[in-house]
């Protein structure tokens, strides 16, 4: 990180939080990557078989994330006194060519990551982790936690291969990242098949499901969580059908009986330290949320990762 303290958030003891336009929590818009350690940026992606939306989830978590104030209440990490935070606008997509979209997202994130920016995107479906780690990959498999309600090691979807129920698979195959450092947490949805999240476990990954998880407990599963992470780079992404639809209805595929915000923040904030080099939170579909809970719980998720990625090495 730099010494630079050039982007600071508004203030929302002195600017209301309603008034100007919402970027992520109120942090200054560039494209000017001199000053920035941390890039927090959309892919407005929607590649949706069944309900659809994602495309909006960009723009409904900057909205949700005006309501974050600047301090972890937990860890005590301020990532903008760490860093220099800024929201860098939206990936390059065209939501008629996902292809090309996750092509122009990769090389957005490789920009940022030869100016030494790290990522922290907010989806958009869940490929867009694929597209991100695809970007931030220069040679050093990555470890990754992935709250998840489901595996994503599908091989073929739809006909195609690069979608968001094949993002680990393709990750796995393509050497992005480290199998034996790979934690899935939370797996609970109907499967396809008994083979649906076999392929990760057979490849190296560690396969939380969530009755594992509950049988666990939670100081267990930071443990094993932690313990398989290692002291590697790590990458976290969080697909928000991993909470429970009670606190998540806006998302694609709810999967009933699902993790906490309780315990996603215990979790994420158990990982303050660890060499967290980026991460996302995808597939928020705000219109099937009126209530505005599903983006306000990602916005807050966002921020925890953004407090890891700030915290790096400390």
């Amino acid at each position: 990180m730099t010494d630079r303290r050039d982007l600071q958030p508004l203030d929302s003891s002195v600017v209301p939080r309603y008034a100007d336009v919402a970027t992520f929590m109120r942090l200054p818009r560039t494209d000017d990557l001199a000053n920035v350690d941390i890039g927090v940026f959309g892919v407005p992606l929607d590649t949706a078989t069944f309900r659809g939306g994602t495309r909006e989830g960009p723009a409904a978590v900057r909205e949700a994330s005006r309501a974050i104030r600047r301090v972890n209440p937990h860890t005590g990490v301020s990532p903008f006194d760490l860093a220099n935070v800024a929201d860098l606008g939206d990936a390059p997509v065209n939501v008629l060519d996902a292809a090309g979209s996750l092509a122009r997202t990769s090389a957005f994130v490789a920009s940022l990551r030869e100016r030494q920016v790290a990522p922290v995107g907010v989806g958009g479906d869940h490929s867009a982790a694929l597209a991100i780690l695809r970007g931030l990959y220069s040679g050093t498999p990555l470890a990754v936690l992935q709250f998840d309600a489901h595996a994503d090691i599908q091989d073929v979807f739809f006909g195609t291969r690069d979608n968001h129920a094949t993002v680990m698979r393709r990750a796995h195959e393509e050497g992005l990242v480290d199998p034996e450092r790979v934690v899935q947490l939370g797996l609970r949805g109907t499967r396809f098949g008994a083979d649906d999240i076999q392929y990760g476990i057979d490849a190296g990954f560690t396969a939380i499901t969530f009755d594992e998880y509950e049988a666990m407990g939670r100081p267990a599963a930071i443990s094993l969580i932690r313990e398989r992470l290692g002291d590697a780079p790590v990458y976290v992404t969080y697909d928000v059908d991993g909470l429970d639809p009670a606190q998540a209805p806006g998302t694609p595929a709810r999967e009933p009986g699902g993790l906490s915000m309780r315990d996603s923040q215990v979790i994420l904030r158990a990982l303050t330290g660890l060499e967290v080099v980026g991460g996302d939170v995808c597939e928020v579909a705000p219109s099937l949320d009126p209530s505005g809970l599903t983006a306000t719980n990602a916005a807050n998720l966002l921020f925890e990762i953004v407090c890891l990625v700030a915290a790096t090495g400390t």
